[in-house]
């Protein structure tokens, strides 16, 4: 896969009190290595309408997802099958605690790119709030046919 990407990353916060749920979806160009087994993607976004860009890391493997945001929110958050973590996610607004329970990791991986699933429980102050996934794709910007 060459380094300029197009990244698609999908999520959705499924709250017991929320009948209508909307999932949260951006497709952006970014970057891609992979490096010690590990397949790392770098992307900007903006958040809201404030001038300050976050830059989102993504690093993927067999064995989990990590996620860190650095700009307008700074959060690093941890996914592995089996295990809760921890993290404290800033905002301008306040920090939160989050725990992060990963249920299912699933890693597809081709020639012209990559696809993460994570699902997973959230967890605010020790109290469960929701049950979550993540999907992130990346493909190569020139193979306009990776579908997966």
């Amino acid at each position: 896969m060459n380094k300029d990407v197009l990244i698609h990353v999908r999520g959705l916060q499924m709250m017991e009190t929320d009948d209508a749920q909307e999932p949260i979806e951006i497709v952006v160009p970014g970057q891609y290595y992979f490096r010690n087994g590990s397949h790392y993607l770098r992307y900007e976004e903006m958040l809201d309408d404030t001038a300050e860009t976050t830059v989102n890391y993504i690093k993927m493997s067999p064995n989990g997802v990590e996620v860190r945001k650095q700009g307008q929110v700074n959060v690093h958050m941890v996914f592995e099958e089996g295990k809760k973590n921890k993290t404290f996610y800033n905002t301008p607004y306040g920090t939160l605690q989050m725990g992060i329970s990963a249920t299912g990791l699933e890693l597809k991986e081709s020639e012209d790119g990559i696809q993460m699933k994570v699902d997973y429980a959230l967890d605010m102050n020790e109290e469960h709030v929701a049950d979550c996934y993540l999907t992130v794709q990346a493909q190569s910007k020139d193979s306009a046919d990776f579908v997966l």
